[in-house]
């Protein structure tokens, strides 16, 4: 990994400098050098497997897990993995690692256009498995809890549907949706009469960036313009300008997003609410929720823009586990996982909540 400033961003003047500079670019954290000061994804890994753009991680630890039971993290497609890891202080995957756990996590990277016809299938029967496996022989487990975020989360669902046997133990889900009439905005731009995916889709057969990046920001337009509003008024706090600067470095940081995954999303999940009834489908196969019997946490974020409690809440109620439970924190869809008060919030509950469930040995 690279070498990084502090938290406290020891290197003022280019944290003063670039608010400036990104603002009037509209481009937040573009060069590489201040990227690099502003500290993101500073915990060390080592990659364990690849294929395509996907990478598998861990963690370095520098001394022995006290859980057996290692820890996998399955994100979102459309964003970049860090946001469980985006500065030393800020990171869900350093405070997992200093109470004990073993954490592995999925970076789907960049697709390109080989990757175009990546469908749900793809990664629920094929990625997921592939790395779970990956993790249990390099571990020596022979089971594995999934934590999964957004996006991440409804693929984690949908392979614990689908492979009640598997090696799951426990799922935890972060802001995940499963009830498409809980995404108003989103499903009434894409149930309109002449709104086609294909014009979202340019030639290499993916959504590219730019576009997932607008669908996003049409969800709260003003958003970007508060952001720049705030940041101008925080020059000189040094710490919480390099905080802002971080998250909206993430934000813009956006991947292409598969053609053929774009198309069964809208139609599964937002136009025909799959989740909620006949189970999404899955190649040939339906996922139903009710078909998942591991212990599920899920934990939402009560002012998630993007990811409503409307269409998160219901998760727990659909599936059969005799192990569930929900929470749900103050703050929106970031700030639940990577905010100053995720800390002090989500992180010491979701502890709670595996440690007696991360115990036992799987063998």
């Amino acid at each position: 990994m690279n070498t990084v400033v502090q938290d406290d961003a020891s290197n003022p003047s280019i944290v003063d400098d670039e608010v400036l500079h990104a603002l009037a670019r509209r481009s937040l954290g573009v060069d590489t050098e201040f990227v690099k000061a502003l500290g993101i994804a500073p915990t060390d890994k080592e990659l364990v497997h690849a294929s395509g753009p996907m990478r598998l991680y861990r963690y370095k630890r520098s001394t022995p897990a006290v859980h057996p039971l290692p820890l996998l993290f399955v994100m979102s497609l459309i964003n970049r993995y860090y946001i469980v890891d985006l500065a030393r202080g800020r990171s869900l995957v350093e405070y997992l690692l200093s109470v004990g756990y073993d954490v592995y996590l999925i970076d789907w990277g960049r697709p390109r256009a080989a990757h175009s016809r990546q469908g749900l299938e793809h990664y629920v029967q094929q990625a997921i498995p592939e790395c779970m496996e990956r993790v249990l022989e390099d571990s020596g487990e022979s089971k594995l809890t999934m934590v999964s975020y957004c996006l991440g989360g409804l693929l984690a669902l949908l392979y614990a549907a689908l492979h009640p046997r598997g090696p799951l133990k426990n799922l935890v889900c972060l802001a995940t949706p499963v009830n498409g009439e809980g995404l108003t905005n989103l499903r009434a731009w894409c149930s309109r009469s002449d709104f086609d995916v294909a014009t979202l889709i340019d030639g290499s057969g993916n959504v590219p960036p730019e576009k997932v990046l607008i669908a996003m920001q049409l969800l709260r337009p003003l958003q970007q313009t508060a952001s720049e509003v705030t940041l101008l008024g925080h020059v000189g706090d040094r710490a919480r300008t390099t905080d802002q600067l971080r998250l909206a470095y993430w934000v813009g940081d956006q991947v292409p997003f598969p053609g053929t995954a774009m198309r069964e999303l809208v139609q599964g999940l937002l136009r025909d609410n799959d989740a909620m009834g006949q189970g999404m489908k899955v190649g040939r196969r339906r996922a139903r929720l009710d078909a998942i019997k591991v212990p599920v946490l899920h934990v939402a974020a009560e002012h998630d823009h993007i990811v409503p409690l409307a269409s998160c809440s219901d998760l727990v109620g659909r599936v059969c586990s005799k192990d569930k439970q929900q929470i749900v924190v103050k703050g929106g869809h970031v700030s639940l996982v990577a905010g100053r008060n995720a800390q002090r919030r989500l992180w010491p509950e979701l502890h709670k909540w595996l440690e007696p469930r991360s115990q036992q040995r799987s063998h």
